[in-house]
């Protein structure tokens, strides 16, 4: 019988994210500017021309997380690496705006040039890119104070709804926003405010994510049964219907998403840590429970991934980032409470991820299993891969183990 880890140990959780960082360093590193970002599963790079500012932020943020903890200066020379591309490539000079996607290719003297192939402007970009910025700062790249500035300022510019509170999805070509609304965007604007407030101090950052928190977490879920909803409309009143038959949608599926209840879960724990509220524990705790009641695969093991609004499971498959940011918020909830549950679901949880999702051959994490728990293809993620989920939530779960664990 295999004996498991102790995954309450701080040495295990180390290991795990040298382990994990190892999948992609220095192999993700492309030497021309930027990183490789579509893996198949024994790491081997595929579509190494395609360039999304989302995986381009996320490694940045994991290359910075890495440093501040182990200070090895290959993860810092790592960062500044992608953080050049970021503003050289991904940014237009004149505008300020980024390109959610790009197609790099050498020009006929061998320089690398990035030709846009997405332009779209989305809020959800900025977040990350916001990100990046707070979190390199941090680890004490100081150019990036003022970059980080610009950044929240074309956040205040030209997504945030006043009116609402809230933040809007996608900037328009002709001015204006589209649309669609959704709550992810400020979920991630969210998690950029956190990580902002702890690189400058600036109570600005903290205000703000306590506003959004509170209204898509306390006032929208009013309307939704208490869970968090993915889909609105203009005047953000739940559409029940959008993608409701377009299976496929990767970024914007319909039903509720197990995952984002948890990691709201997470999130709002975070916020009380340097702004304690009576109304952030209650939350989080209602989240998680209400979640776990629903989304544990009794049978099999692992959180299934969707739900119906009727409670009917919608999509059995197991995703890693699911199981993740869960882990994580249970680490939080038993730090916080001291109630043995949320321990158990800790342990459950890394077990699962350890039997299953964790490529102990290659490293990292496969993507998606189905619902009987085998991989699903043979990327690691079609969407990019930088398991910024897998090592965030480790960093945060270091942070509530007891002192004495080792």
């Amino acid at each position: 019988m295999q004996t498991l880890p102790r995954f309450r140990s701080a040495t295990f959780l180390k290991e795990h994210i040298f382990h994990t960082m190892a999948f992609y360093h220095p192999t993700c590193i492309d030497k021309r500017g930027g990183y490789f970002q579509y893996f198949r599963d024994d790491r081997s790079p595929y579509d190494p021309e395609r360039r999304r500012l989302v995986n381009t932020t996320r490694l940045i943020f994991n290359y910075a997380m890495a440093f501040l903890h182990f200070r090895a200066p290959s993860y810092l020379e790592a960062a500044r690496h992608g953080l050049r591309f970021l503003r050289e490539q991904h940014r237009h000079p004149d505008t300020g705006h980024y390109a959610w996607m790009l197609h790099v290719e050498d020009d006929v003297e061998g320089r690398r040039t990035a030709q846009v192939v997405d332009d779209a402007q989305y809020a959800y970009g900025l977040a990350f890119v916001l990100l990046a910025y707070a979190t390199t700062l941090k680890a004490g790249v100081s150019e990036a104070r003022a970059w980080l500035d610009e950044t929240w300022e074309q956040l205040e510019s030209r997504f945030w709804d006043a009116g609402a509170g809230l933040y809007a999805d996608e900037a328009a070509p002709g001015g204006g926003w589209a649309a669609y609304r959704g709550q992810n965007t400020t979920m991630h604007v969210f998690e950029a405010l956190l990580a902002a407030h702890d690189a400058t101090g600036e109570a600005r950052f903290l205000d703000r994510a306590e506003a959004i928190a509170k209204r898509v977490t306390v006032e929208l879920t009013e309307h939704t049964n208490g869970l968090v909803w993915e889909r609105y409309r203009p005047d953000w009143q739940p559409d029940w219907e959008y993608h409701r038959d377009n299976g496929g949608d990767t970024f914007r599926p319909w039903g509720f998403r197990f995952g984002h209840q948890t990691e709201w879960a997470k999130l709002l724990l975070l916020l009380d840590r340097v702004r304690p509220l009576p109304w952030l524990l209650p939350r989080a705790q209602a989240l998680f429970d209400a979640t776990m009641t629903r989304a544990w695969d009794a049978e099999r093991g692992g959180m299934f991934n969707r739900m119906a609004p009727d409670g009917s499971i919608h999509d059995g498959r197991k995703f890693f980032w699911v199981q993740s940011e869960t882990m994580a918020a249970g680490a939080l909830l038993g730090q916080r409470t001291g109630l043995p549950v949320y321990w158990r679901w800790f342990d459950r949880l890394w077990s699962y991820m350890w039997d299953y999702l964790i490529d102990h051959e290659h490293g990292a994490y496969h993507h998606m299993l189905g619902p009987d728990n085998r991989p699903v293809g043979n990327d690691k993620s079609r969407t990019g891969k930088t398991d910024y989920h897998t090592l965030g939530t480790v960093y945060v779960a270091l942070t509530a183990l007891p002192a004495a664990a080792t």
